[in-house]
This record gives C-alpha cells, structure tokens and sequence, in this order.
C-alpha cells in the first residue's frame, strides 16, 4: 500500500491542540446544512496536519519531510528537471532558486511538503469542505495560531467560482461572528492597501480561475509574480488540474505561490504519485460507494462495438445497444414507481431515472452523437428489426444476473426478473418518449439559447429528449435538416430544470463539455459511445460516474436507504414495503461501446483500491441461528435540549462561565436573539442553566478559551440540539457487517495463504470432531494425530512484511474466525481487532472462558461481537462537545447473555481514560438506559432486557467517583463479568 499522509496524523488528537484550535463548530454550514461525518472528518485531518506542521518553528519544510521519510518517502517523489525539455517549468524555479535549489537536475520533494490533497468522490461535497477550510485559516491566521497570510480559492471554470460564491453566501447568512468577504485575485493590491478599513471580523478570501494564473498579464490572465506576497498564500486548489493543457507549468506556479504558506488540493481523480503520498483524507470513489452514501455501481462487460462501424451491418448491433438502455431505462422507472405507490412514508421518495448518453464527436459527419441520434429515431418510429427487441431484452437479463457483481461491494446485481421480464416496446413508449404511440420526432429550440435542442414525438405534447453541446447551429443547418423545429419555449434553460420532479426529459445527450459542474441524483444508466482510453478518458470517465451515483431516498438524507432504515430514519415496516425496488433505484448502471473503454472504465475504479476482499471467507456463527441477538433502536425527539432535562452537562472552564454570565446580563434579550439566531426557549433555557450552574455545566479549569461571544453561540446551538431517544429493540440483522468489509493488500499467492488460513481456523469444531476419531494406539495413528494436531496449531498466525496477525476461533463469536493484530499498524488488513485495549480483552477473556467454572456458564446461552465504528450501525446516542453535536458512541465490544427470561446486552469499551471524553460517553448511556442511576427494565415478548455499560482500563484509579462504577480494572477481570446481570 502506498504510504500517505493520513497515516502520519493518525495519532494525532484535537484535544492536544491548543484551545483556540477547538473552538470551531465543525458541523453547522448553515441554517438547513450541516456537513456529512466523513466531512467533518476531513477538517479535523486538516488541522492535524496544519498543527503538525507549524506546531514547531525553524525549517519546517525539512522537519516534516524527516516524518515522510519514516513511512517510506524517497527520491521517487522529487521532481525531475529536464532543462531543455522542461524550459518553462526550469524558468519558474530558477527564478526562486533559494527555495527550491536544483541538485542534480532534481528538485527535491523536501520542497514541497507544504502541502495536502483530499482525494474526495465527486458529489461528495468538497465545495462545503472547502467554504469551512477557509473559515479555519481566516481564524486561525487573524489569531495568530498560523502565519499571516492570505487566503486563496482556484477552480478551473466560472461557473465553479460562481457555485462556491452561493455556497459562501449561505455560509455567511448563518455564521454571526465569522463572515467571509470573497475578493477577485485581481483586486488584491487595492484591498492590501486599504485592508485598514475592513472590520476585523470579516476575513478577506480571494478568489480566481485557475488556468488563468500565467507568467504574463493580460486581459484575463494574470501573472503571478504580480501576487507573489513572499510566497505566503493558503492556496486550496478544487480539481485545479481539469482544463489544463500545461498542468505541470501551473501545478508549479501553485507552489510557488504557496512557497511559505500552504497548498491544499482537492480532487477526484489523482494521477501525480505526491497527491497519493500527501493526501490527509481519503474517501474516494471506492469509500464513497461501500459507506453507503452513494448508488451501486454496475459495469457491463459485454464486447458492444457496433458504435465503431458505420456501415449497414453494424446498424443492428447499434439498435441492439440503445434498445437495452431504453428497455433498463424502462425497468427503473418501473421500480421507481412502485415505491412511490407503495411507500407509506413519503410520495417524493427518490428521483426520476435518467438516461446520459455522452459521446466522443459531436459536429463532424457521422458523429457519434448522430449515430446514437440515428438509432433513437429508428427506435421512436417503431422501425425495430424482426426479434431484436426480444434479443435485446435476452443480452440484458444474461449480463444482468451472470456473474456481475456491483464494483467494490462483492455483492451481485440484484435484478427484479419479474418486472424485467414483461417489458413491452409500449412500456418503452410510455416510459422513455412520454408517448402512447410511435411517431416521427420534431426538434424544439429555446430563443437565445444556443446550446440545447429539445425533443418530442409529434404523437405526444411532453418532450422527452435533450441535447446540450457547445453550439447547436451545426446541427440545426445539417443534422436536422428536414425535421419539423419549433421555436416555441420561453427563454430559459431546459438543462438547468432537468433535476426538478416534474422535469420531462428522460434522456441527456452531450458530450465532455457539460459532464462537469452539474449536480443530480437523476442519471440512473450511462452509456459511453467511442470514448477513448488514456489519461484524459480516465479522468473523464471517472469524474462521469461519479457525477452518476449521487443518491437521496428523502430530502436531506444523502446515504442509501438500508442505512437510513439502520439510523432510524425510515420505519422498517416502511423498507420492507419497497425493499424488492430500491436496489434497481439505488443502482448506476454503465454501458460502453468500446471494449477497450470498457476494461478503462473497470481498471479506473479499481485502480482506486487494488485491495482484494476477503470478508466472504468470514462466517456468521452456526450457534447464532434461533438466537434472539437484540440490539437499540433509537429515534430523533421532537424536542429541544432546551424543552428537557437531559443528563447532558455542557464542559466548560469556570471562568469561561463567569465571562458568558456576565455577557449575557450585558446584551439584551432582543439582542440575543436577532444576533445568534436563537429561538425564545433556547434563550430562556441558557440564562435559566447560568443560574443552576451545577445541573447543566461540567466545569474544567484546564480550557479557558476566554471568548464569551464565541461560547455563547455554542452554548445556544447546545440546547437547540434534538436528542434521539430509545424507540425499540430488534433482532440483529445487517447492523454488524464489518467482517464481510475485511481487505487484504498483498500478492495473490499471499492473499491465497491468508485465505487457507482463515478456513482451517474457521473449520475447528470439524478438526476436533476427526481428531477424536483417530486411532492413536499404533505408530501410523500417533503420526496422522499429531499432523493434524500441528495443523491446526500451526494455522493460527499470519505474517507479511514482519507484521503479524492471529487468526482466531472464538467458539461464542458472531462471526468465525476473528482476526487479532499485536500493532495497531498494520499495512495489510482493515477492520480488523488491532487496538492495543481491544487485543488485551480478547486474550483476557479468552483465557477467561477456557477454564471451568466461569460466569458464563450461569447463561442458558451467549454471545458477543467485535464492533466497527466506521460500519457498523450498533451505538449509543450522545452529545460530543468537540463537535457540539449529538454523535454516536461506538463501543467496541456488544455482548448478549440470556439467562431463564432474564436478558443483558453488555456494551463493552476498553479503553484509557485520558484518551475519550468517557463522562459524555457516560452521560449518553445514563439519559437513555438509566433512570435515577438505575438500570431500566424493557420489556419484549416475556422477556425482560436489561442494557448495562462496562469501560475497562488499566488504571481506574484515575477515575472520578461519579463515573467509578462503570470501570473495571483488568487487572480484576472477573469483576466485570460478575457485574453483568447485577
């Protein structure tokens, strides 16, 4: 695995930083948006890596290339200079030879550790991300925690720059203390000369098209040189590469610029091996997908080439390809309108399917786009070849249900055969041209508009087609010669109302001009006609799909609905209804004309994570069948923090208390409330908990962060909070799934060796049960005996690269075998046990329950179950003050114990005090499952269910009494066993 950056902060906590660095609401964007946990993960990794780099002075640069070196960093990631080759580039450099001197024509990557990449899934909101970003350096550079320096944002076309202004504005509605003020690059030296008259709370951010940065000045290029500013830019670059035909010219230019600052990029798609070794935050494509907040994602693989030719033979294989997509397009839709008529929880679930055909030639004779244009024609007009809508339909069902498995999930296609099958050319009439009958089509043309055509059967009054290309005049005068046109709509954009509910167009055609910048949930199949191969089409294809698998079930709710059901959004009643629709909706399915492009489009996405999966060779335990594995549920209140008495206790040092006191005495009541935006009961909640001090606050005098008005605002957004709340308990079903996630980087013959191990561990009981029928009386007997014994011994540890793992039958686990590392870093498997705490409470109790009598002979039966926090959706609800948000407390262990009618589930947590914020953890616990510091009682089917807490550490003394009894010492191990039940 290539080392990056991430792994250098892994270590690194928010809560070592200086108090200044944890003011930040990470969360609220505005009003109505807050950012995704995976977002906010990336600005915390951001300030990791910022704190590390200028937590020291002197050479910077030089010490945190040192931290590189350890994982791996050498002279592959210097830059190479060819002086004749390369004239340009060499020029720029020279020019600032001090600081990036040239020894043996290489430059070294020394030079440019200034830096961090975010390889992000498009329509994974990295515009958000970046908005937030410039808040933390504004701040953090106006109170002195960072250098001075100006703040930067490039992205490479207009309507990028005006998309991140509209973000800005509805970030700037919102936030009362911290405005942004967005500045044209080229005003620079106006507002430096006047910065004076700017109130100091309004923190300047700059702005410009990346491409347009230049060596000269011109009307709208701009030369750098012009704003150097001693190299003291935080530059943050959104796919600064795209529409870049000089990319390493400007790439140089960036870093120039940012020289003794800092450069930020944020990009999709990453092609340079030091935007892999500096990225502080994955969550590519791969990620994207498999966390559930984006559509499945199918690839044909079927050879499709009769877009190729152009010659009357290939014009059935053509026909062929667009009826499967119109017929698929069909079937979608079909299932989309199931769930709308099914569904008892929303009627505006999900969106319209849309069909995006993108193509490689537009205007020249026998274009693609005509081509494809050729075949919906023949297609509309009901001109089919004899069987080949039949045939089509066959081709679709056998690539749909024959070993195709959905891209990085391991899991096959899912494919309602039942609807697919009875798909008739009248459906395609109905659900893809808007028309109860065939008929001839006619163009329709906006006024003013010179980039879409519109189009429509004239047996139908609902368009049902568009085309958006550079200029539509040369297909006016020669593609369409001969066709009815009408100039008949208002002049406004069809494409821009494509993603509205009532939109009417089913199918998109284009080509690379318009794939970027463009949001939807809509397009549902894409088919790529002759795109070539190459890094261009890499880049193109992978930003397309990405531009594909955006999702929203409900409004505001951006994951896959199987994890919103998990989170309590959905009733479960409510899934099941339309459980047999959603993966159809839920799908992007990808066709390709080029065989070539098609094993591109394969290789892009695998590219990404060249990890093979081995989670199928981990097994649910036999014993769970028939067990009632019951885990909570919880749902939102309807009620504010500032409508209940919650448990909850706000930390703040006393004198940061005393300062919010006497400031909110200060300023009136109306002041309060237009300033922060607060409602009347979070106000009178707020000076209500000033009085009665002791029953809202947690005081440590160990952060004084001496902002009264920055504390204020969070105290108020504290107590507008919705607590969730227990709804239910269920069985256990996919809420544990990390085990099917594990991956291994490593070779194939390697892989194959864990992958033997992890069986014969896995087949331990069948080992034993033939061990006790071996014959040990003779010598042969003796020898098979002891084989077979050593096999088995021998088979419980696996190495590679000097780290090492166990592999692990533990008779009462959910899953078999259970994968145990002694380092917390290891290269070669995920979601495995590897924390140091977690190792220990294994072996703990695995030596626990290997001796007779123990505790857990008491249960009728029981078992327990390695959590995930990062995939896993068993937790307890629980407000964070590093977020100022409710967020979920993964513990790492769940256990359940079933005694006549009497059932505990036991979270487990073993951990040191000093590292979690544990009181919150706590407090959490206590507010849903304990009432007056006693445990609650449910009741379910006769059965009465107990939920109990247990933190486990080496050091309890260090505990304060009011949370004493929830620790258990290791050293005392027993006790937290004997403890369940009590």
């Amino acid at each position: 695995m290539l080392p990056t950056l991430q792994t250098l902060i892994k270590d690194v906590s928010l809560e070592n930083m200086p108090l200044k660095w944890q003011t930040f609401d990470l969360v609220q964007f505005s009003k109505f948006k807050t950012l995704h946990e995976f977002q906010v993960q990336g600005l915390e990794n951001a300030m990791k890596v910022l704190w590390l780099y200028y937590k020291e002075s002197g050479n910077r640069k030089e010490n945190f290339y040192q931290c590189y070196q350890r994982i791996g960093a050498d002279e592959k990631y210097d830059y190479q200079i060819n002086k004749k080759k390369d004239s340009n580039l060499v020029k720029y450099f020279l020019d600032y030879e001090k600081e990036y001197p040239v020894v043996n024509n290489n430059i070294t990557f020394a030079q440019f550790v200034n830096r961090m990449s975010f390889w992000m899934a498009t329509g994974s909101g990295k515009t958000l991300l970046i908005v937030k970003l410039t808040e933390i350096l504004s701040r953090l550079i106006s109170e002195n925690e960072l250098p001075s320096g100006e703040v930067l944002f490039l992205t490479h076309r207009d309507d990028l720059v005006e998309q991140f202004k509209t973000h800005v504005e509805e970030f700037n509605k919102y936030e009362t203390n911290t405005k942004i003020r967005l500045r044209n690059l080229r005003e620079y030296e106006n507002v430096k000369r006047n910065r004076e008259l700017f109130d100091k709370s309004i923190n300047t951010v700059y702005y410009y098209r990346s491409d347009l940065l230049s060596d000269e000045q011109k009307e709208k290029l701009v030369s750098f040189k012009h704003y150097d500013n001693d190299g003291k830019w935080y530059i943050l670059l959104d796919e600064a590469h795209k529409g870049d035909r000089d990319e390493s010219r400007r790439q140089a230019i960036y870093s120039i610029l940012s020289r003794n600052g800092f450069l930020f990029n944020f990009s999709a798609t990453f092609t340079d091996p030091r935007d892999y070794l500096t990225c502080a935050f994955d969550f590519n494509l791969s990620k994207f997908t498999q966390d559930g907040y984006g559509k499945h994602i199918c690839v044909f693989k079927r050879e499709v080439s009769g877009f190729k030719n152009i010659d009357d033979f290939a014009h059935l294989e053509k026909q062929k390809i667009v009826l499967k997509t119109f017929i698929l397009l069909t079937y979608i839709n079909c299932c989309f309108k199931k769930i709308r008529e099914q569904s008892c929880e929303t009627s505006e679930m999900y969106h319209k399917p849309l069909l995006l055909t993108l193509v490689n030639s537009v205007n020249i004779k026998d274009s693609d786009l005509k081509l494809f244009f050729n075949e919906l024609e023949s297609v509309a007009n009901n001109e089919l070849h004899s069987a080949v809508f039949e045939e089509a339909k066959k081709e679709l069902i056998l690539d749909l249900t024959k070993d195709n498995q959905y891209e990085f999930e391991d899991t096959i296609v899912v494919v309602n055969l039942e609807i697919l099958k009875k798909i008739t050319y009248k459906d395609i009439l109905q659900n893809v041209f808007n028309s109860s009958h065939a008929g001839k089509i006619e163009a329709l043309i906006i006024p003013g508009n010179r980039n879409e055509i519109v189009f429509k059967l004239q047996t139908s009054d609902r368009p049902f087609a568009l085309i958006k290309i550079g200029d539509i005049t040369g297909w006016l005068q020669f593609e369409l010669n001969g066709y009815e046109i009408i100039e008949k709509y208002e002049n406004e954009s069809i494409f821009n109302q494509i993603n509205k509910s009532d939109s009417e167009i089913n199918i998109l055609m284009g080509s690379r001009s318009f794939y970027e910048g463009w949001d939807s949930n809509r397009p549902n199949v894409i088919l790529f006609v002759n795109i070539g191969i190459g890094k261009d089409s890499k880049k193109f294809v992978l930003q397309t799909i990405g531009r594909g698998v955006r999702v929203e079930p409900i409004k505001q709710n951006k994951r896959r609905l199987l994890n919103l059901m998990y989170n309590g959004v959905i009733e479960r009643n409510g899934y099941l209804e339309i459980e047999q629709y959603v993966a159809t909706i839920e799908s992007l399915y990808i066709f390709g004309t080029n065989s070539k492009n098609l094993v591109e489009i394969i290789s892009t996405l695998k590219d990404e994570d060249q990890s093979k999966n081995v989670g199928d060779e981990f097994k649910v335990n036999r014993l769970v069948e028939n067990r009632s594995l019951l885990i909570p549920i919880y749902q939102q209140s309807e009620r504010s923090l500032a409508e209940t008495e919650s448990t909850h206790k706000y930390p703040i040092s006393y004198v940061d208390y005393q300062l919010v006191c006497n400031y909110l005495n200060h300023i009136q009541d109306k002041v309060a409330l237009v300033k922060y935006g607060c409602t009347p009961d979070v106000l009178f909640k707020t000076k209500d908990s000033m009085v009665f001090k002791d029953d809202y606050y947690r005081f440590n005098d160990s952060k004084v962060l001496n902002e009264p008005e920055v504390i204020l605002r969070r105290i108020f957004d504290y107590f507008s909070l919705k607590e969730q709340k227990l709804k239910r308990f269920k069985n256990l079903e996919e809420e544990i799934v990390h085990f099917r996630k594990i991956r291994f980087s490593g070779s194939d013959q390697k892989c194959q060796e864990l992958i033997e191990k992890i069986k014969q561990i896995r087949s331990t009981p069948e080992i034993k049960e033939q061990l006790k029928k071996i014959d040990i009386k003779d010598d042969e007997g003796k020898e098979q005996y002891y084989q077979q014994r050593t096999l088995f011994e021998d088979a419980g540890s696996f190495h590679l690269d000097s780290q090492e793992v166990k592999i692990q039958y533990l008779a009462n686990h959910y899953y078999l075998p259970t994968v145990i590392s002694e380092r917390e870093k290891i290269d070669y498997l995920n979601h495995i046990i590897n924390v140091g705490s977690e190792t220990k409470f294994i072996e703990k109790l695995n030596n626990y329950v290997s001796k007779s009598p123990n505790n857990f002979e008491k249960y009728d039966w029981w078992m327990f179950s390695k959590l995930d926090e990062t995939l896993d959706e068993v937790f307890i609800p629980y407000y964070n003050p590093k977020i100022n948000r409710l967020a979920k407390f993964n513990p790492d262990f769940i256990f359940w114990l079933l005694r006549k009618n009497e059932y505990n589930l036991v979270f487990v947590d073993p951990k040191s005090p000093k590292y979690v914020e544990y009181e919150h953890k706590v407090d959490g616990y206590k507010r849903i499952f304990e009432n007056d510091n006693s445990t609650i009682e449910y009741t379910k089917d006769k059965i009465c269910i107990r939920v109990h807490l247990c933190l486990i550490t080496e050091k309890p003394d260090v505990i304060s009494k009011e949370f004493r009894k929830y620790w258990f010492n290791f050293k005392d191990f027993t006790k937290f066993i004997e403890d369940i039940g009590t």
